[in-house]
């Protein structure tokens, strides 16, 4: 038992350090998915997000006292600005969802490898000094940043009535819009949200998991985030514990390869494969059961009754 104690001990701030940015970016697909578009280029968002706080906390951790925080606003801002363009795709020119987040992964890809070698003639951004502190406990305060967006999306979600008529954009846009709602307005506004809250969540892996940004920075944690919000329901609670699901699974993972000397015999690439893996098995399980808002991916026709 004491042995147990001491190993959640350990574990628990890279757990919370790992838990904060899938759960931002979740709380980011959910409000999107909630207002029934799709999200699928959360990865590439917060790609977007980490390079663009990378890049910002490079050029102004010498001179200010104030990089750390100006680079999380340039990565909300950044993935902000490119979840405009899957906005305009699949609500204004009512593109098939899927397709236009998949070209924003893969845009990210090759804008974040050509940004790099502009400024810094490598596909990756220069080293920083020194990323953020970590607080009482070892704990980054991006775990207490990413619970506070998540209550605040809980409220306004089912304690206000805008957030009525966001769930109500993904169950049933055209009885909204019957009652005088602007369905594309508010679709607009949740997409500009998750991209806000993917980009936030890029730049908070960058700045506590990594000392400068590669290609390989986001890897798959994305697509985790995404699966974290259909494993989650679609529900502010649901995410929350699928979250810290998959941050525990990430932090043992890391864990078992460097103190679990029985399972040494299995490769690191194993271990590292374990959060993926359970990602895999969570969306297999749930596959069948349809907790989706009714309307999510179907793009929204004024013409249709």
């Amino acid at each position: 038992m004491t042995v147990f104690l001491h190993t959640v001990q350990t574990l628990f701030p890279s757990v919370m350090m790992i838990f904060a940015p899938i759960l931002i970016a979740a709380t980011g697909g959910m409000i999107c998915e909630r207002a029934g578009v799709v999200n699928i280029a959360l990865e590439g968002l917060m790609a977007i997000g980490a390079m663009s706080a990378a890049i910002t906390h490079v050029f102004l951790e010498s001179s200010t006292g104030l990089s750390i925080p100006l680079a999380l606003l340039a990565a909300a801002l950044s993935g902000c600005l490119f979840s405009l363009i899957h906005a305009f795709a699949s609500i204004s020119l009512r593109a098939d969802q899927v397709i236009s987040g998949t070209g924003i992964n893969l845009l990210s890809n090759g804008i974040t490898v050509f940004v790099c070698q502009l400024l810094f003639r490598m596909d990756r951004s220069a080293n920083y000094l020194m990323g953020m502190r970590s607080g009482p406990g070892g704990i980054y305060p991006t775990a207490w940043l990413a619970l506070t967006i998540l209550l605040i999306a809980w409220f306004v979600l089912y304690k206000r009535p805008w957030g009525l008529r966001l769930r109500a954009a993904g169950e049933h846009p055209q009885a909204l819009a019957s009652a005088g709602v602007d369905v594309i307005r508010i679709r607009y506004i949740a997409v500009l949200v998750s991209g806000i809250l993917a980009g936030l969540a890029g730049g908070c892996i960058v700045l506590t998991q990594e000392i400068q940004f590669t290609v390989s920075t986001i890897n798959g944690k994305g697509f985790i985030a995404l699966a974290a919000v259909s494993f989650g329901r679609w529900l502010p609670l649901g995410i929350l514990g699928s979250s810290l699901l998959f941050g525990a699974a990430s932090a043992l993972a890391v864990y078992i390869v460097g103190n679990v000397d029985t399972l040494k015999f299995l490769t690191g690439d194993f271990f590292s494969a374990l959060p993926y893996l359970i990602t895999l098995i969570t969306l297999v399980v749930f596959s069948g059961k349809d907790y989706a808002p009714r309307a999510s991916g179907q793009p929204y026709d004024k013409g249709k009754n």
